[in-house]
């Protein structure tokens, strides 16, 4: 699309984004994490290093990156527990009664649970991304005959370059001439 021509900022940026999603906001926190992770070319994915205590982890799917990434943002004690609730309603005939052995069994039930949503809502943040024009998306990886395009294999997404040099570029913030800032008490005319 021709949008790109027109962005001449980060803010044009979230422009296009709000004429093309529902969820401006939240695509907007995809793409910057897209671009964080992408090299030079804008390219991120299929793997990113995951967290790891002692620098570079172990390469984790870049979906499965972005929706960690995310998790804090849609963190809620009441719908979690609600969530649970639902989880172990669902588990009840699997569960012993155990609680030391039931309790990592829900636990990881609930963690994929989380997971699954969190990957969906990024899908979606990028599909909005790939509709503004500012990301395009292939997959890589083992290629099978699937109704789904993407079964089998693994999403990579690619930044625009005019995106990427504008969310990569430093902030500039207008600056003022000594001479020109106001004393202590006095207002500033500009």
């Amino acid at each position: 699309m021709e949008r790109q021509a027109q962005i001449s900022g980060v803010g044009g940026i979230y422009a296009v984004l709000a004429e093309a999603s529902n969820r401006p906001r939240y695509a907007f926190l995809v793409l910057q994490l897209i671009a964080e992770v992408a090299d030079g070319r804008g390219q991120a994915g299929p793997f990113v290093a995951g967290p790891s205590s002692a620098g570079a982890g172990e390469p984790v799917l870049l979906r499965d990156w972005l929706c960690t990434q995310l998790l804090p943002m849609s963190e809620q004690p009441a719908r979690r527990a609600a969530l649970r609730e639902r989880v172990e309603a669902g588990l009840k005939d699997e569960l012993t009664g155990r609680p030391e052995i039931d309790e990592p069994h829900i636990e990881a039930a609930v963690e994929e649970q989380v997971l699954s949503v969190g990957r969906a809502n990024v899908s979606r943040a990028t599909s909005d991304l790939v509709r503004a024009g500012l990301v395009t998306r292939h997959y890589a990886g083992y290629a099978t005959n699937h109704k789904n395009r993407g079964g089998g294999r693994h999403a990579v997404y690619v930044v625009k370059p005019a995106v990427l040099r504008l969310l990569r570029r430093p902030a500039s913030a207008p600056t003022v001439s000594p001479s020109r800032m106001p004393r202590q008490g006095e207002l500033f005319a500009a």
